[in-house]
């Protein structure tokens, strides 16, 4: 079986850096680093964390009380995750008495500084995205109390009427052509709005080597990664959109032999958050195939 890799697929540089962060400060076991919810969203990287002494503790949302996890660990580390948190759970995590180091996404973070800018002058924000995802929940709390998260038309046409000047950026790892959409239909209802593309660039470009995997010649296209992590959904939405059969997997346990053999060419992508380890199994197997 003949196998196309996809260019940008596996760790993104925010990731790379976030991962990066969290290993200089653990320096080899010596020091015991702990994450403030899962530092990135693929669990076999996490695992193969902890096993060097970088705990998640937390949750996903990033808004659980870990006071009690770390008490008495003066000599550890806590770092911020990837997607970034809150003005407030910065606080909270910096008040808890132990050294912090941030890993913030430096993404996420130009996002959080063009919302708070515009907070400042007294815009009010839109945020397009999914309203649970630790990301977007961070981002809102750049806002001033005066944000609003939006994924579809049906929010755009449940919020209430806004006035003053209006800020719309979007979740890092949003569709392009999908932002584009709801920011034109947005602003049939509040023309003067301000929409800016904070879209990532890691983002765009596994978009566009999804849509190139099917011009080169690909009959399927396995995306590999986790299941709750944003972007590696999107790319496998993505997939489906160029009409080619997508198999979404976390690992190559999960890999549908039996499907897959009837291709003779596979295209292969992988989220920003998903390890080369996992990545070179599942190419390496379909190539013997």
């Amino acid at each position: 079986m003949k196998v196309l890799r996809a260019k940008s697929a596996g760790f993104c540089f925010g990731v790379e850096r976030a991962i990066a962060i969290a290993r200089n400060c653990a320096g080899g076991g010596r020091c015991k680093v702990y994450t403030d919810g899962p530092l990135i969203h693929n669990r076999q990287m996490m695992e193969r964390l902890t096993e060097e002494g970088i705990i998640e503790i937390g949750d996903y949302k990033s808004d659980k009380d870990i006071s009690g996890e770390i008490r008495n660990d003066s000599g550890g580390v806590l770092v911020f995750r990837a997607h970034g948190v809150s003005p407030e759970r910065r606080e909270y995590l910096r008040n808890l008495g132990m050294r912090c180091k941030d890993a913030t996404c430096p993404d996420v973070g130009k996002i959080a500084g063009i919302i708070k800018m515009h907070s400042n002058k007294g815009y009010t924000t839109v945020i397009v995205g999914d309203p649970d995802h630790p990301e977007v929940i961070g981002l809102l709390g750049y806002a001033g109390g005066k944000g609003y998260v939006v994924k579809n038309r049906e929010n755009i046409d449940a919020l209430p009427d806004i006035s003053g000047d209006i800020c719309m950026v979007s979740q890092s790892t949003m569709f392009t052509d999908d932002y584009r959409e709801i920011a034109d239909y947005f602003k049939k209802r509040f023309p003067s709005t301000k929409v800016i593309d904070t879209i990532c660039g890691a983002t765009k470009e596994r978009q566009r080597d999804v849509r190139a995997l099917a011009e080169l010649g690909a009959e399927a296209i396995i995306v590999i990664g986790g299941k709750h992590s944003a972007n590696t959904v999107k790319l496998a939405i993505m997939a489906r959109r160029t009409g080619l059969p997508c198999f979404h997997i976390e690992t190559i346990k999960e890999l549908d032999v039996d499907s897959v053999r009837r291709f003779s060419v596979v295209g292969v992508t992988a989220g920003a958050s998903t390890p080369d380890f996992l990545i070179d199994e599942v190419c390496s197997f379909l190539e013997k195939l």
